[in-house]
């Protein structure tokens, strides 16, 4: 049996462990005196009222929140899945304690309604390729409701978006035109880059005639470089010029 002493040891024992708290850098106990706030202590070694003093630990640490896909249909009436990010962090731990109830879901609630309704203002497109603008715009909104609350969100970012199969298959024939499209403009306009050079160089061949003929000898040193069988002699059409004015003076 415990005598006396023994019994005041263990009762001494159990106040100073009620009394004594030691807390990390990265947290803040929120003090409750009688239920009344009284402050805030930390880091380090704080001591206690046993059984006046209520103590609610909070961490300081940047939270990475993922918000879980949600159902959006875009401006442009496409119903996608999104999911996204959220990156925050307590900055005074007394609102987060006293102004709303279970900061984290609270948080996580905001970050779900404001995607929803910010990404159903935009079009697809929109969506799709110009995600920062909407990252800061989330970020901007989710940070105004939650400042009561003491929590700054640093940074939001869309993670994925998932498109139905029949509208996946809708884009990829649409960049499959597209590419098909700039294909035929680039051709064109190589072709038309070709034919104003054939002009320029037209035109200089008709300032001298001669430039003609070692044309034509250079395309047949060309062609018999190939050791190809047969060749192709081009004659010049002056050539033939030359037996109708013969045939015109008989």
């Amino acid at each position: 049996m415990f005598s006396a002493i023994s019994w005041i040891v263990v009762i001494v024992l159990i106040i100073l462990a009620s009394m004594i708290r030691i807390l990390r850098e990265y947290e803040r106990a929120v003090i409750f005196r009688l239920g009344r706030y009284v402050g805030i202590k930390g880091p380090g070694l704080i001591l206690l009222i046993p059984f006046i003093d209520k103590m609610v630990k909070v961490s300081l640490r940047t939270i990475v929140l993922d918000v879980p896909p949600q159902d959006v249909i875009t401006k442009d009436n496409v119903s996608v899945k999104v999911n996204a990010v959220v990156y925050f962090r307590v900055v005074y731990p007394e609102k987060a304690v006293i102004e709303v109830e279970k900061y984290l879901y609270a948080t996580e609630q905001i970050a779900q309604t404001t995607l929803r309704s910010v990404l159903g203002e935009a079009e697809l497109d929109e969506l799709l390729s110009a995600r920062e603008k909407l990252n800061k715009k989330l970020q901007q909104i989710i940070d105004e409701q939650t400042d009561p609350w003491g929590i700054k969100v640093s940074a939001v970012e869309i993670k994925h978006v998932d498109l139905p199969q029949d509208m996946q298959r809708a884009m990829a024939r649409q960049a499959e035109a597209e590419r098909e499209r700039r294909a035929k403009i680039i051709n064109a306009e190589g072709e038309y880059q070709a034919s104003k050079k054939l002009k320029e160089a037209a035109e200089v061949l008709a300032q001298n005639p001669v430039t003609i003929q070692l044309r034509y000898l250079q395309t047949l040193s060309e062609i018999s470089a190939e050791n190809a069988s047969t060749i192709v002699f081009p004659v010049p059409v002056e050539f033939f010029r030359i037996f109708q004015n013969i045939n015109k003076d008989k």
